[in-house]
């Protein structure tokens, strides 16, 4: 199936090329980041992306970059200027990929307010934009097919009972019950309680959905030779369970699992937005957008803005490869396929 997904020069083989990328540049992130999260550099507030140069008196040289300086308009913005007389090259592999010396500064995607490194800050933020789309959705998704399973399998008054709990967790909107959830979550909570009470959060809401679809695959799987012979050979039913019935369901529900995790960054993403996720000084792609609510803001450093491209990229990379692993499992969606 994995092969049928993702042929050579298709969307999804470079989206999963994209996305690996992104996933290993996260775990690199201590390697590939010029700067820490949290190093801030209040002077270089805003600045622009730093441009590279290779050219010094029309001589090629290596790698290097100008020192800034910077005045105030009649707006009361800074106005960032290179300094032609401040020469910092380029140094690779001193514990970081590439970093100048101090009291030089490179910005690869521009500062934040606080003179941070966006481009740094990207990185790591996406171990935890990320990590958590993955976490979550495994937690879920073992919760969905378990109970899904159970459903389906025995049916009856426990398949009416689960179902009606998956009914009453899906029918509020899923917004709300996220904002709901976290309000309970204790205000002292430091950054990694945090982090996993999301994770929690986020599993809670999305594994209702799945439930249901497993416990409709079930009924009929249930009713098939093997596991009648299983159930003559004594096995157990959970044993049937978990190595008869859902491993039948493995292509539909890592199609499911791909699709699904767009929505815990987002979830995630929301929450950090708006002040109720990660909070400084550790990345996530949602807090660092909440420095972009500001129109003037955005107007005057639109680099601010990367972060949210981030999260387009990734989301758009899940959904394509998706749809791949969804089409590479259905053997009607395949080209000309149909009844």
């Amino acid at each position: 199936m994995i092969r049928k997904a993702f042929p050579r020069n298709s969307p999804a083989f470079w989206a999963l090329l994209v996305l690996g990328g992104l996933c290993l540049a996260a775990v690199l992130a201590d390697v590939l980041a010029p700067y820490s999260f949290r190093e801030e550099s209040r002077e270089h507030s805003y600045a622009p992306p730093t441009r590279i140069h290779v050219v010094r008196d029309g001589r090629l040289v290596a790698p290097f970059v100008y020192g800034t300086s910077w005045s105030f308009d009649e707006y009361r913005r800074r106005i960032y200027r290179e300094d032609q007389g401040a020469v910092y090259p380029l140094r690779f592999f001193r514990g970081r990929l590439v970093t100048v010396d101090a009291p030089g500064r490179m910005f690869l995607l521009g500062a934040d307010a606080r003179g941070r490194d966006i481009f740094s800050r990207i990185l790591y933020g996406g171990r935890v934009s990320l990590s958590i789309g993955l976490i979550g959705v495994f937690i879920s998704f073992s919760i969905g097919l378990l109970v899904g399973g159970i459903a389906g399998y025995y049916g009856g008054v426990l398949d009416n009972l689960l179902m009606r709990v998956c009914e009453m967790v899906m029918m509020v909107p899923g917004f709300y019950l996220l904002l709901a959830l976290r309000a309970a979550v204790p205000d002292d909570f430091n950054s990694l309680q945090v982090y996993v009470m999301i994770v929690v959060i986020l599993s809670f809401i999305g594994w209702a959905g799945l439930a249901r679809i497993i416990r409709g695959m079930c009924l009929s799987l249930r009713e098939r030779e093997y596991v009648l012979v299983a159930r003559t050979l004594g096995v157990s039913d959970l044993g049937i369970i978990l190595r008869h019935i859902l491993p039948h369901t493995v292509s539909y529900s890592i199609a499911a699992v791909m699709l699904s995790i767009p929505g815990y960054i987002l979830g995630e993403s929301a929450l950090s937005l708006i002040g109720l996720g990660i909070q400084d000084p550790y990345a996530s792609w949602g807090n660092m957008l909440s420095e972009a609510m500001s129109i003037v803001r955005i107007h005057f450093a639109p680099w601010i803005l990367w972060p949210a491209v981030f999260i387009f990229l990734t989301v758009v990379c899940f959904n394509v490869i998706g749809d791949a692993l969804r089409d590479a499992a259905d053997p009607l969606a395949q080209k000309g396929g149909g009844v």
